[in-house]
């Protein structure tokens, strides 16, 4: 089971596990206890703070509307899930900030982190940067993952972290339902809370749905040369979605067993070639042509261009409630480079990255 650790006797704030401005004092000392769900104690080493670590400005406070419920009640909160790494905090600092922005109810926010290693500096920026946010962080066992992954066509995908998801019912609470999950090279220009509350109907998962798209292209040409492997979808009309981008019935997910579902697709990719990308095939091979499809303004994607090269892309026409850079290109590091694309510029006004144009403090 993976570990939902914290640290032992933290600084108390309401913002959460791991989430006080003390933090900063608090991982001053050489060494953090931490302690896990199965009761097992760890001694985590303290890093001095880097000076080449990114630095961020602070955001702004953003308060609930009128209309809003109490925040905390579990009725009001909206859970969103999002990984937690070192070199995507610049994306996830910005992803956080466009959904604060555009809600109706900002501190009716609960964000849950999976991160693969406690790296205080990153916690550090997050309290320095949201002061008011409130969230948790859950330590994902990477040793659960690291013999199931099969090499895929781009190394960034191949990270014990990308597969996080496939196990989020099994680190967040029990008394969370539902949850948003988010992949850290976004923003969202629309208020999220009309995605979470999505009508699953009898669906374990909601996500934007690309019939268009050629879905035999996901899988190998063994995959469909194989009798009893291109039977997989049969009785089902499957259809591309992307996993950066779901709301997930997690009760259900339980109830079904869908992670060992995914895990043993992942046996059998270990076995045969039957795909090239990473944690994506496998859940379509479990649930394409069995979600609750959304409107696709919930993710444009693919504005990182392919997962080879990441050349620029435009806009799919129509309205845009999400923007999603998925592929090889991310945004700050194209408008770092001094070559972005046009759709960057779209991204830029959300990075709180210290160097970054002040815009949003003016």
């Amino acid at each position: 089971m993976a570990l939902w650790c914290r640290p032992l006797q933290p600084p108390h704030h309401p913002g959460g596990l791991l989430s006080s401005p003390l933090l900063v004092l608090f991982f001053a000392v050489a060494f953090l206890l931490v302690t896990c769900s199965d009761g097992a104690t760890a001694t985590v080493s303290v890093r001095k703070p880097s000076p080449d670590f990114p630095v961020f400005r602070e955001a702004p406070a953003f308060r609930n509307g009128e209309s809003c419920g109490i925040p905390g009640e579990d009725s009001s909160t909206i859970h969103v899930a999002m990984t937690l790494d070192a070199n995507y905090l610049r994306g996830t600092m910005a992803a956080v900030l466009s959904i604060l922005q555009h809600s109706t109810c900002p501190e009716n926010f609960e964000f849950h982190f999976l991160c693969s290693r406690f790296e205080p500096e990153v916690f550090s920026s997050i309290n320095s940067t949201f002061p008011y946010l409130h969230f948790r962080v859950y330590r994902f066992d990477s040793s659960r993952v690291r013999g199931k992954i099969s090499k895929s066509i781009r190394q960034a995908l191949d990270q014990p972290l990308n597969y996080a998801r496939i196990y989020l019912a099994d680190l967040i609470p029990v008394s969370v339902k539902r949850m948003i999950y988010l992949d850290s090279d976004l923003v969202v220009v629309d208020d999220i809370a009309e995605l979470w509350e999505v009508d699953f109907e009898d669906k374990v998962l909601a996500a934007p749905e690309y019939c268009h798209a050629n879905f035999t292209k996901y899988f190998t040409d063994l995959f469909w040369s194989d009798p009893k492997l291109a039977r997989t979808f049969e009785g089902r009309t499957p259809c591309y979605f992307n996993t950066g981008v779901m709301v997930v019935d997690v009760d259900k997910w339980r109830v079904g067993e869908y992670t060992q579902k995914v895990e043993e697709w992942m046996s059998v990719q270990k076995q045969k070639r039957i795909y090239h990308l990473g944690s994506l095939p496998p859940f379509l091979l479990v649930l394409a042509g069995n979600i609750k499809a959304v409107d696709h303004r919930w993710n444009q994607h693919g504005l990182g261009g392919d997962n080879i090269e990441g050349k620029c892309r435009s806009l799919h026409p129509g309205p845009i409630s999400l923007l999603h850079w998925s592929g090889k290109g991310k945004p700050w590091l194209r408008l770092d480079s001094r070559k972005p694309c046009n759709v960057d510029y779209l991204w830029a006004p959300y990075d709180l990255y210290r160097s970054a144009s002040p815009s949003l403090e003016e």
